[in-house]
């Protein structure tokens, strides 16, 4: 298992520079390989037979500017720009790493067909991070010693130590962050041990929940938990310093203050959404053995629509990864599926009801049962999640919290008990 920690660190103003320097050359060295493999791109776009009408190659075709070649060319860069000799020789690899990595997530399908945006050059002071691949090892740039960072080329940077390592974890990797206030180092945490999900036939207690923008999310049993607004709620004031930092001079050193005030809000917000999303995940996790979900398409959502807003400020898909996270350690099962008429059918009795986004309560002419639209709809998503499971029962009755759901399979057909 893989986990990260995050700690705020005291470098003095000569370490701050040397930092800053860092970045910056390293942004650079990203936008001159971007452009390096976006050059090569552009000369091999079409086949050898047929003559492209956007561009075509001058002279021989490079060599495909792959990592491989670009970190073989590290030694020459440090030749002719004798700045680079100052950074490690593994900073300036994890730099191209991550580049690579963008480049073939852009243009690699993933396992759903999906591809993710082309990189981007970087801007000024848009590069924000530097890694090292190894910590407290014999040949590593970078040591912790429980109190402090100590890299050669650095010296000792304090580090404020809120929670400790914990015990069985070997640090792997460090990555030092310029945020908004400060400065930080993220460990790379492994333990070689896997928390073991709880055996289907030991599942207690389950529970289905619908996200919404009325309630953040509503469980199958009719609890609720209020939508935050967050980013509503200091709208006006972000409104206000981004007045204030437009009024400045562009680049000066009141602009920069501006700017940073802006960015330490945004920093406040993301932070308060993050705190309040690992509580709501903690608390479902430590309640239920199996959680089920609706596997929503968020940007599908939020496109082209007038909740956008509201959609990203709720941030649903932050949510639920930070739920998977905390599941997993803890062996609890997170079953997501498909969306498609959990608020339309009787929880009930499985009969359609059609309504409109406006109608809040679900009230079905068959059965007569009458409910919360998101009650219902949270009923829908646990029943369909103890089917996919292999656990046979209607969300309305819910699960017997003090026993275990057992499954009973029989010649010719399958029968639920409860003993």
């Amino acid at each position: 298992m893989i986990i990260s920690h995050s700690y705020k660190i005291k470098p003095n103003q000569e370490q701050i520079t040397k930092i800053d320097n860092w970045l910056e050359l390293l942004r650079r060295h990203w936008n001159y390989a971007l452009g390096q493999r976006l050059d090569w791109l552009n000369r091999t776009r079409c086949r050898v037979d047929r003559c492209s009408i956007i561009s075509s190659p001058i002279g021989e075709i490079p060599i495909r500017p792959d990592y491989h070649f670009q970190s073989g060319e590290l030694k020459q860069t440090k030749k002719l720009f004798p700045e680079y000799k100052e950074i490690y020789f593994e900073v300036q690899q994890n730099n191209l790493r991550r580049l690579d990595k963008s480049w073939q997530r852009w243009l690699v399908p993933d396992q759903t067909g999906k591809r993710f945006g082309r990189p981007k050059f970087k801007k000024s002071r848009k590069l924000r991070s530097l890694s090292f691949s190894r910590v407290n090892h014999p040949k590593a740039a970078i040591k912790f010693d429980g109190k402090q960072i100590i890299i050669s080329r650095f010296g000792a940077i304090p580090v404020i130590v809120h929670r400790l390592i914990p015990e069985g974890f070997t640090i792997k990797t460090a990555t030092l962050t310029k945020k908004a206030d400060g400065y930080y180092v993220s460990f790379s945490l492994e333990d070689k041990s896997v928390p073991s999900q709880i055996p289907t036939d030991n599942i207690k207690t389950a529970v289905g929940i619908d996200v919404g923008l009325k309630e953040f999310l509503t469980t199958n049993t009719g609890e609720t938990v209020s939508v935050p607004n967050l980013y509503r709620k200091a709208q006006s004031s972000l409104a206000r310093k981004q007045g204030q930092a437009d009024r400045k001079e562009t680049g000066s050193n009141n602009w920069k203050k501006a700017q940073n005030k802006v960015a330490r809000l945004h920093q406040h917000i993301a932070r308060q959404r993050e705190d309040f999303h690992y509580k709501t995940a903690h608390k479902l996790v430590k309640e239920h053995d199996l959680i089920a979900l609706e596997d929503l398409n968020i940007k599908g959502l939020a496109r082209n629509t007038k909740l956008s807003k509201s959609i990203y400020d709720v941030a649903w898909g932050a949510f639920l990864e930070k739920l998977n996270a905390v599941a997993v350690k803890r062996g609890v099962h997170v079953v997501k599926v498909t969306p498609h008429n959990t608020s339309q059918n009787c929880s009930n009795c499985g009969h359609k009801v059609p309504k409109t986004l406006s109608v809040r309560t679900h009230s079905c002419p068959k059965c007569g049962i009458v409910l919360d639209r998101d009650e219902n709809a949270a009923m829908n998503i646990l029943n369909k999640a103890l089917n996919e499971v292999g656990i046979i029962l209607s969300a309305c009755g819910g699960l017997d919290i003090s026993q275990p759901v057992k499954q009973e399979t029989f010649e010719t057909w399958v029968q639920l008990s409860l003993f």
